[in-house]
């Protein structure tokens, strides 16, 4: 509940300051960049998925003589 009200008061400060008129403009910046950071979080979960597939690929030799 402190965190609710503590986005508030950063939004009406945001919009006593910038004023209301650039208000869209923020929250389009702001969807951008959740939207990128998001993108390259699953690029990077897809890297290491990779990596790890191509690792279990390649079992480890066993060169115990019988």
């Amino acid at each position: 509940m402190d965190l609710l009200l503590i986005l508030i008061v950063i939004l009406v400060l945001v919009v006593m300051w910038r004023g209301p008129k650039t208000l869209p403009k923020l929250g389009e910046a702001l969807g951008r960049g959740v939207r990128e950071a998001k993108a390259e979080a699953t690029k990077a979960q897809d890297e290491i998925q990779a990596r790890v597939s191509d690792d279990d690929a390649i079992a480890p030799r066993d060169d115990r003589s019988s």
